[in-house]
């Protein structure tokens, strides 16, 4: 990705001073840089996210469709497939995002956030034993602790277990 760094800093410090609860003048902001910056990803992404923040999902998910398209990368790029995977589970194309995520995965394979989402949207899809077995399996994955160590063969065949269930 290609922002200039002032730019960054200017995104930043816009949403650094963001109130959730009135989105109007970031919304505003942003949408003046975007005037100035029509094809940059880095503008095009945060557009997105003040959309989506003010719970105007289907403006939000054009500009994040949008801001991947255009180059984002790294971890901006990363962030943008949560939340495009995200808004479109919310919007109920569950399919779509469970499609994002899957893609997000193979280009982030050691994203926590991203395989829980994931499994938020098995979840919405109405697969609810895959998603907690998906969990499951990052669980055993990612937390090697002793506890789940000594219970890693019982939690990885429950996981593959409550998986398969939603197959049948």
């Amino acid at each position: 990705m290609d922002t200039d760094p002032a730019l960054r800093a200017e995104l930043d410090a816009i949403f650094e001073a963001r109130d959730r609860s009135h989105m109007a003048p970031t919304i505003a902001a942003v949408v003046e840089l975007l005037s100035q910056h029509p094809d940059d990803p880095a503008v095009l992404y945060e557009v997105g996210g003040a959309y989506d923040t003010d719970g105007q999902e289907e403006v939000a998910a054009e500009f994040y469709r949008r801001a991947m398209n255009a180059g984002l990368d790294g971890r901006w790029l990363r962030q943008c497939y949560l939340q495009y995977g995200s808004t479109l589970r919310n919007l109920g194309r569950v399919d779509e995002s469970i499609a994002i995520f899957d893609e997000a995965l193979r280009a982030f394979p050691e994203s926590e956030s991203l395989a829980i989402f994931r499994a938020l949207s098995v979840h919405a899809a109405g697969k609810p034993s895959a998603a907690l077995g998906a969990v499951l399996e990052l669980i055993a994955d990612r937390f090697r602790t002793d506890e789940v160590l000594r219970y890693e063969e019982a939690i990885r065949g429950n996981a593959a277990y409550l998986q398969s269930v939603d197959e049948r």
